[in-house]
């Protein structure tokens, strides 16, 4: 078994709770941040423990952390559940062993130079979706359909593009992206996902137009009456997988689990639900019995369910 170094609580605020999938702020440093003060540890399997890392803001990975800890206990593994704060400390961490897995990862374009950094001490475990991506998004009442009619129009958008974490890879996307569509006129507003969200219900409940950066998959694309617009330059970037990613040796170490976490594979409507259950009907606290529920209505569809 691997030694594993002290991690730093770092206690930060709780609007990051409400937040984002794939894109949460950049960080640095060495030590890992838990942002509710501390691990959880979870099971009491014999098999070893397996520290999951993730962002609870980021709702496409708070809700598959919950369901790899579900499968890995009846697997027989002590999972400890920890909740970080930002992706840099959480590739540092994985990489230094510290985190064994990191259930959601963007590491092909969103977090690519992450892996420039660390990937030789980081082994990809499986792909479970394929279709994410960021995007800018208008209510559907607006009437722009592409980036490219933005230019014309920031007048009635009050000259704001609302978006998420100063340091996230969306918002620096965003940031490429806005030259290169003449978005001189507009400033990047950027604070948090759960401000960003806010701004999102306030305008669409009182039918104003807004622009907004978000990303797929994510449970605000349903919940509010949104469209992404057209990025014919692609500034945006293409579609990227969703990875589980885990420090390097961990399948020599776990090859049960390993071999289970690179079977999981999930489509639009799956992910969906499971997202949608975790985050909205089921809410904080109750991830667990979220993921049951899920499971019971989702689970036969799956070769690599562990009953």
């Amino acid at each position: 078994m691997r030694n594993r170094r002290l991690i730093t609580v770092a206690a930060l605020g709780a609007a990051a709770s409400l937040a984002l999938a794939g894109c949460a702020s950049d960080g640095a440093g060495g030590t890992i941040e838990l942002a509710g003060g501390g691990s959880d540890a979870a099971g009491g399997g014999d098999k070893g423990t397996i520290t999951l890392g993730f962002l609870p803001s980021w709702t496409d990975g708070l809700s598959t952390a919950y369901l790899l800890q579900d499968q890995l206990q009846k697997l027989g593994y002590t999972v400890e559940m920890n909740a970080l704060t930002e992706a840099g400390p959480l590739y540092t961490g994985l990489a230094q062993g510290d985190v064994d897995v990191f259930p959601s990862a963007w590491p092909e374009i969103t977090h690519a130079e992450y892996m420039a950094t660390y990937g030789d001490s980081i082994e990809d475990l499986g792909t479970y979706y394929d279709n994410a991506k960021l995007t800018i998004a208008v209510p559907e009442y607006t009437d722009i359909d592409s980036i490219d009619e933005l230019a014309a129009a920031s007048d009635r958008f009050d000259g704001k593009i609302y978006g998420i974490e100063p340091g996230a890879g969306l918002t620096g996307q965003t940031q490429k992206m806005m030259p290169e569509y003449g978005l001189d006129g507009y400033e990047l507003v950027t604070s948090s996902t759960a401000a960003m969200l806010t701004e999102l219900k306030s305008a669409t409940e009182n039918e104003k137009d807004i622009v907004v950066t978000l990303w797929r998959p994510f449970w605000a694309n349903d919940a509010y009456p949104v469209k992404d617009l057209e990025d014919p330059k692609g500034a945006m970037g293409e579609a990227e997988g969703l990875h589980f990613l885990g420090t390097k040796g961990f399948a020599a170490e776990y090859p049960e689990a390993a071999e289970l976490i690179e079977k999981i594979t999930l489509d639009d409507a799956q992910y969906g639900s499971l997202e949608d259950l975790v985050v909205n009907e089921y809410g904080e606290g109750r991830e667990a019995e979220a993921v049951d529920a899920w499971l019971e209505e989702h689970g036969s569809e799956f070769d690599w369910v562990v009953d």
